[in-house]
């Protein structure tokens, strides 16, 4: 059932293909977070952009 929903979805993305505008925002979107990525790898990413990852203590 699913496989049908995807092939009836394909054919209408064949009839009628996004505009460069869309395919170029969706590009711009995927290289930001790619840049992002890198940055956080390269250790540039700045420490008060990061969240912290032991969860606060908790007074009794």
């Amino acid at each position: 059932m699913n496989n049908m929903i995807w092939l009836i979805r394909a054919a209408r993305w064949a009839r009628r293909p996004p505009s460069a505008k869309m395919v170029k925002l969706v590009f711009g979107i995927i290289a930001a977070g790619l840049l992002l990525l890198a940055l956080e790898k390269m250790g540039l990413w700045p420490d008060w952009a990061t969240m912290d990852t032991r969860r606060p203590r908790v007074p009794r």
